[in-house]
């Protein structure tokens, strides 16, 4: 599942297509697709994991889920979820949600959750942070209500950075680890867009994947853990359980 970091190299991308009118629409989605002919595009953004192609009025949100893909000026040989094609050029997107949402995304989300919003406030994840009960630490980083954009990825680097264990709970927390914590989550998730657009993101991994803790040179432990049974990778001696 692209991360946040992705999504915002992906609308960066598509800059060229803002202002554009779309002159055709096709594609297999549910949603009335026929209602983007003719609308320009005022606007791209992006919430976290989510994409936001927005026109006068409402917005396409796309999510890639898991295994979703998209092609600029190029197509698959499968049907696409949704294809827009303009005077020149086309961007077509595969086995992803697609929702439209009337409005802008101002009123609908929360732009301070974004880790890599100008808006982003640390301070509010803090005070959001504060209030779990009963949360492991590596639930609450992918909480996209608090780290909107935080993937599986993040997470795991995040806390081993933080020498953190994933199974401590959040409330166990000392408070100079939770402002670390969220101050990690931010700095690497700059550093995840970063050596992603250099296309060199899988060297600076320490423990994702990794058989070994660089720290300690111990095999490290992986095994699916929290609400989303997601892969977590740690070592159980320089990461502290709190």
């Amino acid at each position: 599942m692209p991360e946040g970091p992705s999504i915002l190299i992906l609308k960066e991308m598509l800059k060229p297509f803002e202002g554009k009118k779309v002159i055709t629409v096709s594609g297999n989605s549910k949603i009335d697709i026929q209602r983007i002919k003719g609308k320009k595009i005022i606007s791209l953004q992006s919430w976290g994991k989510h994409l936001l192609i927005c026109f006068k009025y409402f917005f396409i949100r796309i999510h890639l889920l898991m295994y979703g893909t998209y092609r600029i000026n190029e197509r698959k040989e499968t049907d696409p979820r949704l294809r827009l094609t303009f005077t020149k050029g086309e961007i077509n997107f595969y086995t992803c949600s697609i929702i439209l949402i009337e409005g802008s995304p101002e009123k609908v989300y929360d732009m301070e959750s974004d880790i890599l919003s100008d808006s982003w406030n640390p301070k509010k994840a803090g005070k959001k942070l504060k209030a779990l009960e009963n949360t492991n630490v590596c639930d609450a980083l992918l909480n996209q209500e608090i780290f909107s954009g935080v993937g599986n990825i993040i997470k795991n680097e995040v806390l081993f950075l933080c020498r953190i264990h994933p199974k401590s709970l959040v409330e166990n927390l000392p408070p100079k680890k939770l402002k670390e914590l969220i101050k990690q989550a931010q700095d690497y998730s700059w550093n995840f867009y970063t050596w992603k657009k250099a296309f060199e993101l899988r060297k600076h991994w320490q423990i994702y994947f990794k058989k070994e803790c660089p720290r300690c040179k111990i095999p490290s432990k992986r095994e699916h853990f929290g609400k989303g049974d997601r892969w977590t990778f740690y070592c159980e001696n320089c990461q502290i359980k709190y």
